[in-house]
């Protein structure tokens, strides 16, 4: 699919950041101190293309812990690692609850997608690896290779997320006294908690939506970084579950499957087009990026990136 192949580079993104900034509503999310701590007033955009050529403002290389939007990543490691078995145990249905409610599927267990948190605990514990380390050792190269370069943790977050993170827990211990668990609850919370601490920037999640947007090839280091097979399932349950209870007015709207966190990131996909990423703190009430949401409502509509637009 290519509607509009050259328009993107022409896009005058700079101007898109300023009128942005002039948007001031939200909260920054304060459920442990680091993201707290935020500066409000960032705003930063990137784009990636099919040669790996990134366009981006001010702000686009600011890092931040990637949190919830490292889900679909972990969840397309599991899949190449795991196969098909991770769709036994991990539903696709999106729920309209919170990101962190405690449910599961009432007849077989499981978490209902992998874009909530139940799931990516699940998720996280399926990559390979025999130990806590070595899957998050596994969960850290590959998303490394998804942004294209060597990535690291920020072990103040990874710390507040395991020392705060009781809800998670809970949903660990429904997981095992529903047997779809099948690790420890303890060594599940410590992989997902340092995925979430991984170090990314607007910049960084451009590539790694392009990644996706290319079956699974980073279009900067020409790396194959899943089996192409994987990627529909992955961009599938983006676009239905990726933006928490905002998914279907986000679907409706900009028409890509994403993923925010609440750090301020939020990760998009643009299918054999083109990655974006972008990043400032403060959140809607459903916990999703309000100026990233708004910029890639106007990028969807200047650029006619909408799945199911016209031609």
């Amino acid at each position: 699919m290519t509607r509009h192949p050259n328009l993107a580079a022409k896009y005058d993104l700079e101007g898109l950041r300023e009128r942005m900034l002039e948007e001031t509503s939200g909260e920054v999310d304060d459920s442990i101190p680091q993201l707290a701590d935020a500066e409000p007033t960032v705003c930063g955009i990137a784009i990636a293309d099919s040669a790996g050529d990134i366009r981006m403002t001010d702000d686009a290389t600011i890092a931040f812990s990637v949190q919830s939007a490292v889900k679909p990543f972990v969840y397309a490691l599991a899949l190449a690692d795991a196969g098909e078995s991770v769709l036994e145990r991990v539903g696709t249905e999106p729920t309209g609850e919170a990101f962190d409610a405690l449910v599961l599927e009432s007849d077989t267990g499981r978490p209902p997608n992998p874009m909530v948190n139940a799931g990516a605990l699940l998720t996280a514990s399926l990559v390979d690896g025999s130990s806590p380390d070595e899957r998050f050792e596994r969960i850290l190269s590959g998303i490394s290779a998804f942004a294209g370069r060597d990535l690291e943790i920020d072990t103040e977050v990874s710390n507040s997320e395991q020392l705060l993170g009781d809800r998670n827990r809970a949903l660990g211990y429904l997981m095992r006294s529903s047997g779809s668990l099948e690790i420890s609850v303890d060594d599940a919370v410590s992989a997902y908690a340092r995925a979430c601490s991984i170090l990314v920037s607007a910049e960084l999640l451009a590539v790694m939506g392009a990644t996706l947007a290319f079956g699974g090839r980073n279009p900067q280091t020409g790396v194959q970084v899943v089996p192409e097979r994987v990627v529909p399932t992955v961009l599938s349950v983006m676009a239905t579950c990726g933006m928490y209870d905002g998914s279907g007015r986000w679907l409706r709207r900009v028409g890509l499957p994403a993923k925010s966190g609440v750090a301020g990131g939020l990760v998009a996909t643009v299918p054999w087009q083109l990655g974006l990423g972008v990043y400032s703190p403060p959140l809607d009430t459903e916990g999703n990026s309000v100026r990233g949401v708004l910029a890639c409502e106007a990028l969807s509509d200047d650029l006619g990136l909408h799945v199911f637009g016209p031609e």
